[in-house]
C-alpha cells in the first residue's frame, strides 16, 4: 500500500495546537512510509460564529512555519484538486442522489423547533439524545408533498437498526459498536452544504486517502463513517484516533489553561523545531527512555503509529518553554539576532527600519542574552537596559540599589572607575576587567564588592550576562554616562542629607 494521508483544517480561527499535532503526525507518516501528504480545507460550515475566512492565512502560515509542507493543497494544486470543499459541492450532491435512490438516506423535514423540543423531552426522561427517526418512515405521499411545497430539509444517513460495526484502530485495537445505538446522521444541510461526515468520506475516497488520523472525540461516530463507506461500496481506510490533549488539571486543553492557537506561540517566539519536537511527543514515544530532544530527521526515522499511545497527553507549557530555550541556545547567533530584531522594533527600542548603527549594536548585545532566552519575545526585557535611557534612580531595581549602591565605598568606586575606564585605549572585556581589578586593589575591598555595584550602576539590575562583556557591548560613551549620572545623583543625595 502506498500511504496517502490528509490534514483537513477548518477556517474557524487560528489553528489549535491539537490540530497541528495531527498535521505533524500525518506529515511524519507520509515521510516515513514514502507516501504523500495532502491538505484539504473543510469550509462547509458557513455559520457566522464559525466561518472565519481570514484564518486561512494562519493555516497556510502554520504549515510553512513548522516546515511540514504538503505535497498537494489549495495553494499549489494537485491531481485531486480542488482542495477546498466549498468548490466540490457537485461531487457531494451526486453521492447524496445515489444514497437517496438506493434507500440508504432520506430527507428529513423536521424543523429546528421540533428538534429542540425533542431533545428537551429526551433530557427530561433521562434517555440519550438523538434523532427519533420521525421522517425515516414518512409515507411516500407526504415526502413528495413536502418536496413539492419547497419545505426545507436535510438529508440523513439511514443507519442499521441491528448488527455491529468493527473497527481495527492501530492505536486502540479492535473496537466493536452496535449500530442501533447510532442516530441517523445529517449528511447534507438545508443550505445545500455537506456535513463533515459526507464531505470527508467522499473526499477521502476520491483522493485515495489510505490513512485517516483524527482526534479521539470522533471515536464514537466512527460507525457512521464506516457504514457510509460500506453502503457506497468503498474500501474503508485505516482509521486511527489520536489521544486527547489535556491541561495541567487533566481536563481537555482550552483557553483556561493558556493560549492554544498557533498565532500566539509564534508571537511569543517559539521556534519551529521546538514546536514540532514538543507536539510530536504529546502522545508518541520513541520507546527510548529519557529521550526528549529529537531532530526532525530522527523523528522521521523512528515514527510509526505503533508508538502512539491511547492515553491522554498533558500539555506542559513550562516544558515547552524549556525545550524552546534549548533550541535557542543551540541556534547560530546570527539566526537569533535576525529573529529578535522585529521584537525590538515593535517595542520601540529600534527604529523601523533600523539604522546601520542600530543593527550593529543589536548584533553585539543579543548574543549576550541568548543563553538566558526561553522565548524570543523575552529579548525585550532581557536587553532593554542596553537601549533605554536609565535615569537613576528611575528604571533601576530598588532592591539592587539599596543593597549595592549604598555601600560605604560607592562614591570612591564610581569616581575611580570613571577615570580608569575613560583612560582605556582599547574598549574590550579584557581591558575593562583589568581596570576593574586595579580599582579593587586600590579600594582594598573584595572583587565582588566592585563588580556588583558596577553592574547595578550601569544596567539597573543585578542579573545579566558577564559584566565586562556587557560593558563592552554598551560601549564607552553609554557606560561612562551612566556611571557619571549615578555618581552625581549619589553625591547630591549625600550633600542634601548632610545639610
Amino acid at each position: 500500500m502506498v500511504v496517502k494521508v490528509r490534514y483537513a483544517p477548518s477556517p474557524t480561527g487560528s489553528p489549535h495546537v491539537g490540530n497541528l499535532r495531527t498535521a505533524i503526525y500525518d506529515w511524519l507518516l507520509a515521510k516515513r512510509e514514502g507516501g504523500s501528504f495532502l491538505v484539504r480545507l473543510e469550509d462547509t460550515d458557513r455559520s457566522p460564529e464559525r466561518y472565519a475566512p481570514e484564518s486561512i492565512a494562519d493555516i497556510e502560515e502554520s504549515m510553512r512555519y513548522l516546515g511540514i509542507l504538503p505535497d498537494a493543497w489549495w495553494v499549489t494544486g494537485g491531481s485531486d484538486a480542488p482542495y477546498v470543499q466549498s468548490q466540490r459541492l457537485p461531487k457531494y450532491h451526486l453521492v447524496i442522489d445515489r444514497l437517496l435512490d438506493s434507500g440508504h438516506a432520506y430527507k428529513c423535514f423536521c424543523t429546528k423547533e421540533r428538534l429542540e423540543k425533542m431533545r428537551q423531552e429526551q433530557q427530561e426522561r433521562g434517555v440519550p439524545s438523538g434523532y427519533d427517526r420521525r421522517c425515516r418512515n414518512l409515507p411516500p405521499s407526504d415526502m413528495e408533498r413536502y418536496t413539492a411545497e419547497g419545505l426545507p430539509f436535510v438529508v440523513r444517513l439511514k443507519m442499521p437498526l441491528e448488527g455491529t460495526c468493527h473497527l481495527n484502530d492501530p492505536i486502540r485495537g479492535d473496537i466493536t459498536n452496535e449500530y442501533r445505538l447510532q442516530d441517523d446522521q445529517v449528511l447534507l444541510k438545508s443550505d445545500g452544504f455537506p456535513t463533515y461526515f459526507l464531505a470527508a468520506t467522499v473526499d477521502d475516497h476520491l483522493m485515495g486517502v489510505t490513512h485517516v488520523l483524527r482526534g479521539e472525540e470522533w471515536l464514537g461516530s466512527a460507525p457512521k463513517m464506516i457504514h457510509l463507506y460500506e453502503v457506497l461500496g468503498w474500501e474503508v481506510p485505516v482509521i486511527a484516533h489520536l489521544p486527547v490533549i489535556l491541561g495541567s488539571d487533566r481536563k481537555k486543553l482550552s483557553k483556561r489553561h493558556g493560549a492554544t492557537n498557533f498565532r500566539w506561540f509564534i508571537e511569543q517566539g517559539y521556534l519551529p523545531e521546538a514546536l514540532v519536537n514538543f507536539l510530536v511527543l504529546l502522545g508518541w514515544s520513541t520507546g527510548e527512555e529519557n529521550r526528549e530532544i529529537l531532530s526532525v530527521n530522527e523523528i522521521i526515522d523512528r515514527f510509526s503509529l505503533d508508538g502512539i499511545t491511547e492515553h491522554p497527553a498533558i500539555f506542559d507549557y513550562e516544558k515547552l518553554k524549556w525545550m524552546n530555550g534549548y533550541y535557542i541556545r543551540q541556534s547560530e547567533p546570527g539566526r537569533i539576532i535576525g529573529l529578535c530584531i522585529p521584537y525590538l522594533i515593535r517595542a520601540g527600542l529600534l527604529s523601523n527600519p533600523p539604522t546601520t548603527e542600530e543593527i550593529g549594536y543589536a548584533r553585539r548585545i543579543i548574543p549576550l542574552e541568548q543563553e538566558r532566552m526561553k522565548t524570543l519575545s523575552e529579548v525585550v526585557d532581557l536587553v532593554g537596559f542596553f537601549f533605554e535611557e536609565l535615569n537613576f534612580p528611575q528604571g533601576y531595581d530598588e532592591k539592587a540599589v539599596s543593597k549595592w549602591l549604598t555601600v560605604s565605598h560607592i562614591q570612591a568606586l564610581l569616581e575611580q572607575e570613571i577615570v580608569a575606564f575613560d583612560a582605556l585605549p582599547v574598549w574590550n572585556s579584557a581591558s575593562l576587567e583589568q581596570a576593574t581589578r586595579a580599582v579593587t586593589e586600590t579600594l582594598g575591598v573584595k572583587f565582588a564588592e566592585v563588580v556588583h555595584p558596577t553592574r547595578v550602576a550601569t544596567t539597573g539590575r543585578t542579573v545579566g550576562p558577564g559584566l565586562f562583556e556587557t560593558l563592552e557591548a554598551l560601549g564607552k560613551d553609554r557606560t561612562l554616562d551612566r556611571l557619571r549620572t549615578v555618581s552625581k545623583r549619589i553625591e547630591q543625595s549625600s550633600t542634601a542629607v548632610s545639610l
